[in-house]
């Protein structure tokens, strides 16, 4: 059942248990949601149902704010707590909220988390052309050749989830296909692609490059350190100083789009990707500090920039820019907060021109995420998978 906790007026949290509560549950829980902000001591809400007008994230999306407060009353000892979100009561006609993260509620009931919806049951694809032009997979005309063979090799129709997820993994998001396509300029085709340019400074000048281009990470020679660890990290054990060859570990990705769309969040999963990838780089590494980089149109702060009043402001499709330089870079250090990797450096840069009757800016910001972190030499480079290893998906429920 749902147990209300706050003020009816103002702030509501939204407890999901599987069992009533004790009277000592309740008393932690209302110290838990008291607020030093407020002034005023949260209270358990006796009503299963509240009348009001309500914004509070969708019913569909466990938050993960949700997720850091339940794992608190566990470390609280309270057990049983499936779900915690927060609801905040506003006027009936409000609507300075974001739809893409919080819905407004008519009410409060114990219904709120409840989802009509069930997932959809796995198909076969009978053609994956026309499948591919439905879902705007964008796969090439040979992925979908290879795909057909794939089908009669297999002696079976392959599934929506099967192309569906060849589709992401073969993107250019994943893949660099134009990178490393082929370039005609001028009617020359260009003898190397412009990832082969790319790498060709590494190939030049390899200085103490350990590994790139072959991870999501680059490595490159670190300084002789001493770990001061267990002999083993399985067991219990004394720690002791063990020396060791270090690499450093060097990242840095884009995430414009998301973050041109939602700010916040954008830029806090640029961030969070960046790191997932340090964390991941060979054999397993130590992400240690943070970078970002933003490019937007002007931003129109202040009034003393005479450049920014030279061309007319435009309606934005998502945010403005000041809206976007403010939420994204919240967004990425609030990931980096939350993880423990502080962000240290990085730049910013605003452009807008009008040449020829075009308008020229970044209406599709530039959010750059990189970082720095260390690992061991020794676990810098992957090892080969061997015919007969397993592959394990880890996921929600879009890997169904």
């Amino acid at each position: 059942m749902i147990h209300f906790f706050g003020n009816p007026g103002q702030r509501v949290f939204a407890v999901l248990s599987k069992s009533q509560f004790s009277d000592a549950t309740i008393q932690k829980l209302t110290w838990l949601f008291t607020g030093n902000e407020s002034g005023s001591r949260a209270v358990k809400i006796e009503q299963t149902t509240l009348e009001g007008t309500f914004i509070g994230p969708r019913a569909a999306m466990i938050t993960p704010w949700s997720t850091n407060a339940v794992e608190i009353t566990q470390n609280m000892g309270i057990e049983g707590i499936l779900r915690i979100e927060e609801f905040q009561a506003v006027a009936g006609d409000f609507k300075d909220y974001d739809p893409m993260l919080s819905q407004k509620y008519k009410g409060l009931d114990q219904n709120i988390f409840t989802i009509d919806i069930s997932p959809e049951p796995i198909r076969e694809i009978e053609d994956v052309a026309a499948y591919n032009e439905k879902e705007g997979l964008a796969l090439s005309g040979e992925e979908i050749r290879y795909l057909n063979e794939l089908s009669e090799k297999l002696n079976r129709k392959l599934t929506d989830s099967e192309v569906y997820g060849f589709a992401q993994i073969n993107s250019e998001h994943c893949r660099h296909k134009i990178f490393n396509g082929t370039f005609v300029i001028d009617d020359h085709e260009m003898p190397v692609s412009l990832f082969k340019l790319i790498k060709k400074t590494s190939e030049l000048n390899p200085n103490e490059i350990v590994s790139a281009y072959k991870d999501n990470v680059a490595f490159i020679k670190g300084p002789n350190a001493v770990q001061f660890a267990p002999e083993s990290a399985d067991k219990p054990d004394f720690y002791n100083e063990k020396p060791f060859n270090s690499v450093i570990s060097l990242k840095a990705e884009t995430h414009n789009f998301p973050t041109t769309v939602e700010p916040f969040n954008g830029a806090a999963t640029g961030s969070g990707g960046e790191i997932r990838d340090r964390l991941a780089g060979g054999q397993g590494s130590i992400p240690l500090a943070g970078t970002a980089v933003y490019m937007t149109a002007y931003s129109r702060l202040n009034a003393d920039r005479p450049w920014e009043k030279a061309l007319p402001e435009r309606k934005w499709l998502y945010h403005t820019p000041l809206d976007i330089l403010i939420k994204a870079s919240n967004g990425a250090s609030d990931f980096g907060n939350k993880f423990g990797q502080p962000l240290i450096t990085g730049s910013l840069f605003t452009f807008e021109h009008e040449e020829n009757n075009r308008k020229l800016g970044y209406d599709k910001v530039i959010m750059l995420a990189g970082g720095v972190g260390y690992g061991k030499k020794e676990q810098a480079k992957k090892l080969k998978p061997s015919e007969g290893d397993d592959i394990v998906l880890l996921g929600g429920e879009n890997y169904r």
